[in-house]
């Protein structure tokens, strides 16, 4: 048995957030149970990092035509079984809708200062070019929760870096990430610690 936060984490491709997270529970530097790995594609490298963790994994791909609300369910039907009170999206891009029961219980990453560079088809290296072409000074990463619509629920946290006029889109990816592997863990442990709370779209944090 365990008092820590039982986790699921949603992936689709890489899987270096998972990584991250895994490392830092390894370290002892975040206190919860990742309980589940759900992928929307058979091929995602992350769900080798899962399952050399010890971690259950399912792969739920997203089928067109299926209706956004059954789509829905097979991702959040495993996440009640399995126990979880809070989902963690890590380079998940696909649109699934929120059940009520999971709401401000589901928390994204986004790799801009949201709501600048953000939106449907906002991510991975075009969120990057773009700062770059736009000719941003600062970038950065966003911690929020997941609503209905693109890149738009609840702030939690957000860190800035700076965008340098030599930077590629790679370069400025490099160094969002970075911050991202600093300020996901942080805002997950201050959702375990019971610590966050959300009135309309402000976040308290004690």
């Amino acid at each position: 048995m365990t008092d820590k936060l039982p986790i699921a984490v949603f992936i689709s491709g890489g899987g270096t957030t998972l990584r991250n997270l895994l490392g830092r529970i390894a370290e002892g530097k975040l206190e919860i149970d990742i309980r589940l790995v759900i992928s929307s594609s058979p091929s995602a490298k992350g769900l080798d990092y899962a399952s050399a963790a010890g971690i259950t994994t399912l792969v739920v791909e997203k089928i067109p035509g299926t209706k956004a609300e059954v789509y829905s369910e097979q991702m959040f039907a495993p996440c009640r079984e399995a126990g979880v009170k809070l989902v963690a999206m890590a380079g998940f891009l696909k649109h699934v809708l929120i059940p009520a029961d999971f709401e401000n219980r589901v928390l994204n990453i986004h790799p801009s200062l949201i709501p600048s560079f953000c939106g449907k088809g906002m991510y991975g290296p075009k969120v990057h070019q773009a700062a770059i072409a736009f000719g941003a000074k600062i970038s950065g990463c966003t911690v929020h929760f997941v609503d209905n619509q693109y890149d738009h629920g609840p702030i939690l946290l957000q860190q800035a870096v700076p965008v340098l006029p030599s930077d590629t889109a790679d370069d400025l990816a490099h160094r969002v990430f970075e911050a991202e592997c600093e300020i996901y863990p942080e805002a997950i442990s201050l959702v375990a610690a019971g610590r966050v709370s959300v009135v309309g779209r402000k976040v308290v944090v004690v």
